[in-house]
């Protein structure tokens, strides 16, 4: 529930219009979801094994930590920290607080204020405990799956939509010459499916996490991928890929024209729930990773403060709620879009190479999930990963130079937490 909560967020109720926009010919706009989601899967099966192998408090940290050192886990932890994660909540959460506006009109500065305090809801809801947290997570997990299973259905079992409507299959052309638009289409929908990874962060919090974090991972992919390419599908069905282009709001307009305003305002509830439930899983996870540098003397030694009674790094949560509330003031989210998945496949691209890495450097290590399909499987999403990185430098090249340095001032604080101290850090 994590996991699918996560990556079932409001890009699904967008994102098909951008592909569409990128693509023309509905074959194309469909193969587009397919391959992101395998390449997805790819990651989270090399990943996966990471996971069982090491179920700590952190993820990603943890596994570059013991396949590269210390300097790239930190890296990767005040990457999450500074922007990552806390830049992805506040861009959600003005989500969340824009669509409220569909029933009730906001002013900028109402938008603002109604995001924070989901910030500071969900914020203090995990720092009750992670069985609070799950379990709201499982309810809008399961309500938005709900709803977009809903949309899909009367998508093809109410009057509105046509075949014809898929035509054309094929763009015109040779493959050559629309291949660069489907890398452009193939950005929107990898950033549609990213979340997959969220449920590694609480490895330590997991009862049997040799059987169980494996298998949330690859379901909870499987999962998405179905729902996507479904939905997809039916956006095309109703719509035409030509009306999707200039759809601003593609689910909402498919469900206005099988269910009318009613089922407009069906989608924009839809999408609420999404949005709420994919910034719960995100506070959720996201605070671990400070907890974890924290514990392991890298970091604030504040953030690896566990509440006496519930369990939770609470210091972590309410820190995070904090930077993220700030930037959610702030406004700068067109920006961090492109820093958060810059910095993201970076260490997406480190992590699945440490598989590689510890294969040779920790043969004996106790792996109870071993990557289906090695090596050949990470190598794969490896290549994506890069692939994506090299796009984004020559699309965006300015973007991507402030990406990389927002990483790199991690530095001066990897070097002053390493430091000998006398007594202990």
């Amino acid at each position: 529930m994590i996991n699918a909560g996560t990556m079932i967020a409001s890009a699904i109720f967008i994102v098909p219009a951008t592909v569409a926009a990128a693509v023309q010919g509905s074959a194309v706009m469909t193969l587009v979801w397919v391959i992101g989601g395998v390449v997805s899967l790819l990651g989270a099966l090399s990943i996966a094994e990471l996971a069982a192998a090491y179920p700590e408090a952190g993820g990603q940290y943890a596994y570059l930590r013991e396949a590269y050192g210390t300097i790239w886990a930190f890296l990767y932890g005040w990457a999450n920290f500074a922007v990552i994660n806390t830049a992805s909540i506040a861009a959600i959460a003005v989500g969340f607080a824009r669509y409220i506006g569909f029933f009730v009109p906001l002013t900028e500065l109402a938008i603002r204020v109604v995001a924070i305090a989901s910030i500071i809801a969900l914020t203090l809801l995990n720092c009750r405990g992670v069985r609070l947290g799950a379990t709201t997570q499982n309810v809008l997990t399961t309500l938005k799956i709900g709803a977009l299973a809903a949309i899909i259905i009367t998508a093809f079992a109410l009057p509105g939509g046509a075949p014809s409507h898929f035509q054309p299959l094929w763009p015109a052309g040779t493959p050559g010459q629309w291949i660069g638009p489907f890398g452009i289409a193939m950005v929107a929908v990898l950033w549609a499916y990213d979340g997959w990874i969220e449920t590694t962060y609480v490895g330590s919090e997991i009862v049997d996490p040799g059987r169980n974090l494996p298998r949330s991972i690859i379901f909870s992919t499987l999962i998405v991928i179905a729902l996507y390419v479904l939905a997809s599908v039916a956006y095309t069905y109703v719509l035409s890929p030509t009306n999707m282009v200039g759809s601003a709001l593609v689910a909402s307009d498919a469900a206005r024209v099988t269910m009318g305003a009613v089922g407009a305002s069906f989608v924009v509830i839809a999408i609420l729930i999404s949005t709420l439930g994919a910034n719960n899983g995100i506070v959720l996870t996201a605070a671990r990773i400070p907890y974890a540098m924290a514990r392991g003397g890298m970091f604030f030694r504040s953030q690896g403060i566990v509440h006496p009674r519930f369990g939770t790094p609470t210091v972590a949560l309410l820190t995070q709620g904090v930077i993220a509330s700030a930037l959610t003031a702030l406004g700068t989210y067109d920006q961090l879009f492109t820093y958060v998945v810059f910095a993201q496949f970076v260490f997406y691209a480190l992590s699945a190479s440490a598989v590689i890495r510890l294969r040779k450097t920790a043969p004996a290590l106790a792996r109870p999930y071993k990557t289906w399909g090695y090596p050949l499987t990470p190598i794969v999403f490896i290549a994506f990963a890069i692939w994506l990185v090299y796009n984004t430098i020559v699309e965006t090249p300015k973007d991507s130079a402030i990406g990389a340095g927002l990483i790199l001032l991690g530095l001066p604080g990897y070097y002053y937490w390493r430091r000998p101290r006398p007594g202990g850090r």
